[in-house]
């Protein structure tokens, strides 16, 4: 039993080291790039098999040391990606406690769950919560039906919800400019970008995203869907929202090159994971959907909210819009290679799409 325990134990070390690294192969294949997401849970992994190594392997073998050595190696570098999403770090979007009421918006983003027939408990956290602005990702006219209640409390809406898992809504109750549907990158992949005029009379952007998951086809699409977006707002003046199922995590090296190409700031650097996906798998769980936003405002709240019945949560985040806040906050930096990359990521996406 010893022997096969140690055994275990080498097999699971190894198995968590593998794809620890795996990820940094720059390819776009989904079975390399899915394990990015994973990356809390094989800290944990690497931490046991590391514990487990020293009661049920020799110490005094070189091969002990060198496989403990290389368990560390890869638990350091899981924690240096994980790190800054967690309190340890300090905060890339600062948060104040006191903002005007006409310069506020609360923002409530929630990913229904396609084939959900029950709308009574995202009906109830609206109500409860009071958001400003409600972005919904995998609508279909079921829901659009059983979703009219919202629209006495949110005049203002736009919104494709469409029978393919990849319908989007957007209710607000701020005046909506120049509001478009628009498909980035194939024509059943809907996004919304729409002007908001705040109370304060000030002009804010939202660009509402859902790229395609990863799972059983390569990232190229998705990595694209979000670079356009990111590029496209680090070109605009007016100050950008960018809220979504965004299909991957925050600590992926497409997110942050999204992040250092589009200028935005992520509110939970220095905060935690904020973890939304899966809600029914208490142990595999990790952030898909976010909220990232410029310099010019300053964050107000951040929460995962309550199940709804969907296999995400929803996330929650109130602004403040300041034009001073820039004066104080720090835009992620970017370089010529990541603009490189980017280009690069952008073209090999509109060229898959277009195959």
């Amino acid at each position: 039993m010893g022997r096969l325990i140690r055994w275990f134990v080498l097999g699971l070390g190894t198995a968590a080291v593998v794809v620890t690294f795996l990820p940094t192969i720059q390819s776009n294949q989904w079975w390399i790039r899915i394990w990015d997401f994973p990356r809390i849970q094989l800290s944990v992994v690497l931490a046991i098999a590391l514990i487990a190594t020293t009661l049920t392997v020799s110490l005094r073998r070189l091969s002990t040391l060198l496989f403990m050595a290389v368990l560390a190696s890869a638990l350091v570098w899981q924690l240096r990606l994980i790190g800054p999403y967690t309190p340890i770090f300090s905060t890339e979007a600062k948060a104040v406690s006191i903002c005007k009421q006409d310069s506020q918006i609360r923002l409530l983003v929630a990913n229904v769950l396609y084939g959900s027939r029950n709308a009574e408990p995202l009906l109830a956290l609206v109500r409860k919560v009071e958001p400003d602005v409600l972005l919904l990702v995998e609508t279909d006219p079921w829901w659009e039906r059983h979703l009219e209640p919202l629209h006495a409390q949110y005049p203002h809406f736009i919104g494709h919800p469409q029978n393919n898992g990849y319908g989007i809504s957007l209710f607000s109750r701020f005046e909506m400019i120049d509001a478009e549907i628009r498909f980035l990158l194939e024509d059943y992949v809907p996004s919304i970008k729409t002007g908001l005029r705040l109370p304060s009379g000030a002009r804010i952007d939202l660009y509402g995203l859902h790229p395609k998951p990863p799972f059983m086809q390569d990232t190229k699409r998705r990595d694209a869907e979000l670079l356009i977006a990111g590029r496209e707002v680090r070109h605009e003046l007016v100050p950008a929202i960018v809220a979504g199922d965004l299909n991957d995590v925050a600590w992926s090296r497409s997110t942050r090159l999204f992040q250092e190409i589009s200028g935005l700031l992520d509110p939970r650097i220095g905060r935690g994971p904020y973890s939304t996906f899966n809600a029914n798998w208490p142990l595999l769980r990790w952030p898909l959907d976010h909220v990232f936003f410029e310099e010019s405002f300053w964050l107000l709240e951040v929460a995962v909210m309550p199940d709804i019945g969907s296999d995400h949560f929803p996330f929650f985040v109130a602004l403040c819009h300041d034009p001073a806040a820039a004066r104080t906050q720090s835009e992620p930096q970017t370089d010529q290679s990541d603009v490189n990359n980017a280009r690069e990521a952008i073209r090999e996406g509109k060229k898959e799409a277009q195959e």
